[in-house]
């Protein structure tokens, strides 16, 4: 299934759920039955606030392995990913973090999720995990292996990381859809909770010629009127959070907000696009 008929919603919210720390990360807490309920927790408040679909990783595992998670991670986001599915009748998606797209592949494949998150599906990216390289070949070569239609959402230039060189925006969307086969695109600010520069979004529109281009961090009720007018959908977790504070659990009541600030923002867009195209149309 294409990206774009996924989602319901024309402008899709994608809302995170931050596991807590899984089993062999420096601070697992010893019972899986507690991340298991947070993230069943979380899944519903952002289902109750309204969102078009989930994404889960494993976000408090950091510091992160580099590439390959240990397969005890494997297990578990398997477990817990199939549970939510169960609870929450939502579009979701995985991302193992940093960058292991096979097992997020496999994962997704398995418990049938329709999309992963890949952080550098292309080139090299000095992180503090080291170099990070782009693995493309392998993971479209495994998800064929797979029989797998599961959709590849692929950062471009990736938050809390910089490339090497200094690589042309433009040139780095359009690689990464055309030479690294990205079902979409995603771009972030320079770290969690930061926007991306508006105009870069519409520099990414323009290079994607029809690819879906999210919004990968950093989106909050205020800005997201803004940011979302030159993007197709928006990855939100932070200012999802009671307070906007990332450690804590997802808010409802943000959830909601966001939504309706999009959902206004978008119908108020289209409303004004339509009556330009009808004054057009009476000039002629």
């Amino acid at each position: 299934m294409a990206l774009q008929n996924i989602f319901k919603s024309a402008y899709p919210v994608i809302g995170v759920v931050h596991l807590l720390p899984l089993p062999t990360s420096p601070r697992w807490g010893g019972s899986l039955k507690a991340v298991l309920d947070r993230a069943e927790q979380e899944a519903a408040a952002l289902a109750a606030g309204g969102v078009d679909g989930l994404i889960i990783e494993n976000f408090f595992d950091a510091p992160f392995a580099k590439d390959q998670v240990d397969p005890a991670i494997v297990s578990a986001m398997s477990l817990i990913v199939q549970r939510i599915m169960n609870l929450v009748p939502l579009p979701v998606g995985i991302n193992v973090l940093r960058n292991d797209a096979r097992s997020a592949m496999a994962i997704a494949s398995c418990v049938g999720a329709q999309f992963i998150r890949v952080n550098v599906l292309t080139g090299v990216m000095s992180t503090d995990q080291g170099l990070i390289e782009g693995q493309a070949h392998e993971l479209l070569r495994y998800r064929r292996e797979l029989g797998s239609d599961v959709q590849i959402l692929a950062d471009v230039l990736v938050k809390h990381a910089r490339p090497l060189g200094s690589p042309n925006l433009t040139t780095a969307v359009q690689e990464t859809i055309e030479r690294g086969l990205a079902d979409g695109v995603i771009l972030s600010g320079w770290a969690t909770g930061n926007p991306p520069n508006p105009e870069d979004l519409e520099l990414a529109m323009a290079a994607a010629k029809g690819v879906p281009v999210w919004i990968g961090s950093g989106a909050s009720w205020e800005n997201i009127p803004d940011l979302i007018q030159s993007a197709n959908g928006v990855i939100v977790a932070s200012s999802l959070k009671r307070g906007g504070d990332v450690t804590q659990r997802i808010d409802p009541i943000r959830v909601s907000r966001f939504v309706e600030s999009l959902k206004r923002s978008v119908t108020a867009r289209d409303a004004a696009t339509a009556s330009q195209s009808a004054a057009v149309l009476r000039v002629d």
